[in-house]
C-alpha cells in the first residue's frame, strides 16, 4: 500500500503547485468563464506565480501543506493565519482561512482531500484558531458538497447580479 504525508510545502514542489493551480484555474474558468480567465499553453495563468510561492513558501502567516504518496505530490492546502483585533463589533479571534485546496485530477476519490482538510483542521486547533473559513463558488457543487461532509457550514454569503 502506498504511504501518504502530509507536510509543509517546500521550495521543490513549486512545479507541482503550479500544475495544481492551472488545475483548478481550468475547474474555475469552466463554471465562470466571466469572470476567470483561460490559460492557454500560449498563455499559461495560474493564481500565483512562482516568486510569490516561493515567498508564501517562506512566511508563518501563509502556511501550505502538501499531500506526497510515493513521492508524488496529489493535492495541496493553501491557508492564511488571520486575526480580527482591535474592531468596533467583531470579537478578536485567530481563523485558519483556507484560501484554496486542490487534489490532483489522478488522485481525487481517495481521501487525499478529506486528509488534507483534516489536517488543516488539527493546525488550526493546535495553535489556537477560533474558526476554519474558506470561500467556495456556488458553481462548483463538489467542492460544496466536500466542505459540507467536513462539517462546514455557511457563515456569509457574497451575493451579485450580473449586469
Amino acid at each position: 500500500m502506498p504511504e501518504s504525508v502530509i507536510r509543509r510545502a517546500e521550495k521543490r514542489d513549486i512545479p507541482d503547485l503550479l500544475r495544481l493551480l492551472s488545475q483548478v484555474l481550468a475547474v474555475h474558468h469552466s463554471g465562470r468563464p466571466d469572470i476567470f480567465k483561460p490559460s492557454t499553453p500560449e498563455k499559461p495563468l495560474v493564481k500565483y506565480t512562482a516568486p510569490e510561492l516561493e515567498a508564501m513558501l517562506e512566511s508563518e502567516k501563509h502556511p501550505v501543506y502538501v499531500r506526497e504518496t510515493d513521492g508524488k505530490i496529489e493535492g495541496y492546502a493553501f491557508c492564511e493565519l488571520k486575526r480580527l483585533a482591535d474592531d468596533n463589533i467583531f470579537t478578536p479571534i485567530l481563523t485558519m482561512y483556507i484560501d484554496d485546496i486542490c487534489v490532483d485530477e489522478t488522485a481525487r476519490g481517495k481521501h487525499a482531500g478529506t486528509a488534507l482538510y483534516e489536517h488543516v483542521r488539527s493546525e488550526a486547533r493546535r495553535i489556537g484558531c477560533h474558526n476554519i473559513t474558506l470561500r467556495v463558488w456556488e458553481f462548483n457543487d463538489p467542492a460544496v458538497s466536500f466542505y459540507t461532509r467536513m462539517g462546514m457550514k455557511t457563515q456569509a454569503r457574497i451575493m451579485e447580479e450580473v449586469l
